[in-house]
Parts: structure tokens; sequence; C-alpha cells
């Protein structure tokens, strides 16, 4: 499978925000987003385990949505994570946007973090 340009350049700004974010001790809240789905999750940094996740693929995310893979159901995670963060006396995080562009589904998420209560 040939390297396409779009996947370098995404491959690209994904070790930028990596290179950003290696000095933080601020657990991280790390995106992901394929065509169908959205992925969030709160890392530690130090030990590297995942602390909370939330996607459009669990059942209570699910739940009401007519598509998986658009701007509500974005919004839905976000809120859902920050949820799960806020459970666990997690207030502020580090944002990685795993080399996303910081539009759509992408800002939508991190939007509804923020307006749920978490800090970035």
């Amino acid at each position: 499978m040939a390297i396409t340009e779009a996947r370098r350049l995404w491959a690209r700004r994904k070790q930028r925000v990596r290179r950003q974010l290696r000095m933080t001790n601020r657990p991280l809240l790390t995106v992901y987003r394929s065509a169908k789905h959205m992925y969030a999750q709160i890392v530690d940094p130090i030990t590297g385990r995942t602390i909370a996740g939330a996607s459009t693929r669990t059942p209570a995310v699910r739940a009401g949505l007519k598509t998986t893979g658009d701007v509500d159901a974005a919004k839905k995670v976000g809120t859902a994570i920050a949820e799960l963060a806020l459970t666990k006396e997690i207030r502020e995080v580090s944002f990685n946007r795993n080399g996303f562009v910081y539009t759509g589904r992408v800002k939508a998420l991190a939007d509804a973090a923020r307006e749920a209560g978490l800090r970035f």
C-alpha cells in the first residue's frame, strides 16, 4: 500500500502535536476520528494507561443518534468523556488532537468537553 500525500501530512501533524505535549504532566485528552466514528480517551502521560474512554460505539453514547459520524455525535462523545473525567476527579487535561485539523467534529468534541466542565 502506497502512502498517500494526505496520510503523510497527517503523520507530520501528529508528530508535531505529540512533540508539543511531551513535556506535560496533565492527563491527555486524545481524539481519533474515522469516517464513521469518533473516539476520545484520557491517558495518563507518565504510565501511558487509559484512565477513561468514550466513543460513538459505546451503547450509552450511541443511543438516540441517527448517525455516528457527524458533529452531533462528536458533541455527545465530548460530553460523555468530560463526565467520565469529572467522576474520576480529573478537571484539567491537555488536548491531543492527534494530528487532525481543529475543525468540524474535532472542534465540536472539544467544545462539548469544555462546556461539560473540563479545562484545557
